[in-house]
């Protein structure tokens, strides 16, 4: 029963991430790890990412 509820937590916890934009800040830094190269700040993501969907609509079905 334990080990459901877990997973059940682990699953609401990525659906939320994802939902969210969270995973997008824990892929930008997987990638900087990966290439060692410094970060920018949270700050300055959120930023960028912001002015980049502004600068490049996409379109949509809703």
């Amino acid at each position: 029963m334990r080990t459901a509820v877990l997973a059940a937590g682990r699953g609401i916890r990525w659906y939320l991430k994802q939902a969210t934009g969270e995973a997008k800040w824990d892929e930008y830094l997987d990638g900087c790890r990966s290439e060692d190269r410094e970060p920018m700040s949270r700050r300055d993501f959120e930023r960028h990412r912001s002015e980049h969907r502004e600068n490049n609509p996409q379109s949509r079905c809703c």
